[in-house]
């Protein structure tokens, strides 16, 4: 396994509509790498074009010893219900962090590691990750969320970030 870089906000990619991929030994590879830099991130989720691929495939563990990985391959939700305000973060916008609103339970419908079908029932902090990885898929952040001045306040802080990192 290996670690792969990181796509940090501006990078186009991160806005753009994934395309659904066939499961192959190739996506297969890119999945246990995804893992990989997620938990070397450390992060709780992470979507392919976080990496630099336009393809619909996602990766998360919300567990604390980080024992319960999941990898969702063309996921999609299929229902949801509630409401719950979680902090979110991404390892794309280091640095930056905000409330979004968001169902609190969501039914996702993907294939597994290994093509099968699967269908995951999610509440609160997995349900929250999903929807914010899926969100990547579809060339949405969860700042986009957020109100313009809340996200124009949160995109100078970023951007202080970057400059203090030498990323900018």
């Amino acid at each position: 396994m290996a670690a792969l870089p990181i796509r940090l906000y501006p990078d186009e990619i991160l806005r753009t509509e994934c395309k659904p991929v066939e499961m192959s030994d190739r996506i297969a590879t890119l999945i246990d790498d995804m893992l990989y830099t997620m938990y070397e991130a450390p992060g709780i989720g992470l979507a392919a074009p976080q990496v630099g691929e336009d393809i619909r495939v996602l990766v998360a563990d919300v567990s604390e010893d980080k024992s319960q990985p999941i990898a969702l391959v063309n996921p999609e939700i299929v229902d949801s219900a509630g409401v719950i305000d979680y902090e979110e973060g991404c390892l794309s916008l280091p640095g930056v962090y905000a409330k979004v609103r968001r169902p609190s339970k969501v039914k996702v419908r993907g294939l597994d590691r290994d093509g099968k079908p699967v269908e995951i029932e999610a509440e609160d902090l997995l349900a929250v990750c999903l929807q914010h990885e899926i969100d990547h898929l579809n060339g949405v952040l969860f700042i986009d969320h957020l109100s313009a001045l809340k996200r124009n306040r949160l995109m100078q802080k970023y951007r202080k970030e970057l400059k203090q990192r030498g990323d900018a």
